[in-house]
């Protein structure tokens, strides 16, 4: 199984990035995917998932209104659309995948990338 994931970097407050990550090595159409992310001294927060159909996502109430997840089933493929980024958002971002819907406080899903560092800084 594979996760790469990609599009992290520095960004300025207000800013954009995108999250890209590449799925193999399993049944990606049958599988929910999404992010997580993790700062230095705090636990993993699930930031956004979607469901293998497509039909159902789930947001963390902090990034709600500002990102938005999408899947592409014939390239096997997740995004992550952040916009107005805050601070706040700087952390590694871990691209997961689970054969169940899951969300912030869930167990933890089966399948992690390797993560990529998001920067808001000024």
């Amino acid at each position: 199984v594979q996760l790469q994931a990609s599009g992290g970097g520095l960004a300025q407050p207000g800013g954009s990035l995108r999250l890209s990550c590449a799925a193999s090595g399993f049944a990606f159409d049958n599988y929910a995917l999404g992010w997580f992310r993790q700062t230095p001294g705090k636990e993993r927060e699930g930031v956004s998932c979607i469901s293998a159909s497509g039909g159902r996502t789930y947001y963390e109430d902090s990034v709600k209104g500002r990102f938005t997840i999408s899947r592409d089933n014939n390239k096997n493929t997740v995004s992550l659309q952040m916009d107005g980024l805050v601070p706040e958002d700087t952390a590694v971002y871990y691209c997961v995948a689970d054969n169940g819907f899951f969300y912030s406080g869930s167990s933890p899903p089966r399948y992690w990338g390797q993560g990529t560092l998001v920067t808001v800084s000024s």
